[in-house]
């Protein structure tokens, strides 16, 4: 293990644990990162809950600096994490399909019987709530267009989408840097092209925007 590698925490999705970064954590420690996994009850807690307990977990690494990947619901809780408990050592995070400004998909499911309770507390708090700004952290946002997914499917949502998250509801205000894939919503988990994409990120606060026949393309979020 490299003493000087920089650590990375990746944060899941609804429904999710922090086992299905297995892939993702491979390649990001061949590219030279220390990386940790962090799972929370995201159907059964509430999105301040699992933001406090994201920073209280950040608080107890003895390390510096520190990026964040979350995928999903798990950049929101990152997101809400360091807008409640600023972390100085905090330098890049990149957000993996992140229902940043609304969520088609989860207002629709709502709706369905049976499916609802399914939605979780984060996610409900979510929908409704004034959207943080983080100051002093390099944001990179990935959307997918591929559209793969039950929720899309049962929704009718608009194209490009993952499956799951539209692409416009990614639009992080104050984004560093954003691109867009050829994946769908689980697939960006399993992707080497996303993980490279990744990496770059955290590496120099950019993606690369070299592989215009999977679908990238390249925009700054307003």
């Amino acid at each position: 293990m490299n003493p000087a590698a920089e650590t990375v925490v990746l944060v899941h999705g609804l429904w999710m644990h922090g086992l299905v970064f297995g892939l993702l954590r491979r390649r990001l420690e061949r590219s030279g990162f220390l990386t940790h996994a962090w799972s929370y009850p995201s159907v059964r807690q509430g999105l301040a809950a699992n933001a406090d307990a994201l920073s209280r977990f950040l608080a107890d690494l003895r390390a510096d600096p520190i990026h964040l990947v979350g995928h999903s619901l798990g950049g929101i809780v990152i997101a809400n994490a360091l807008a409640r408990h600023p972390d100085p050592r905090v330098r890049r995070c990149v957000l993996m399909g992140p229902p940043w400004t609304a969520s088609r998909s989860a207002t629709g499911l709502q709706r369905v019987p049976g499916i609802s309770a399914l939605i979780g507390r984060s996610m409900r708090d979510w929908l409704p709530a004034p959207r943080p700004e983080l100051p002093g952290v390099e944001i990179g946002v990935i959307s997918g267009n591929r559209p793969l997914g039950l929720a899309g499917a049962l929704v009718g949502l608009p194209r490009p989408h993952d499956g799951i998250v539209m692409v416009e509801e990614t639009r992080v205000a104050g984004t560093r840097d954003a691109v867009t894939l050829h994946v769908s919503h689980m697939e960006m988990l399993l992707s080497a092209h996303c993980a490279d994409q990744v990496a770059a990120f955290l590496h120099t606060g950019a993606f690369t925007h070299d592989r215009p026949e999977s679908g990238t393309a390249r925009g700054i979020h307003p």
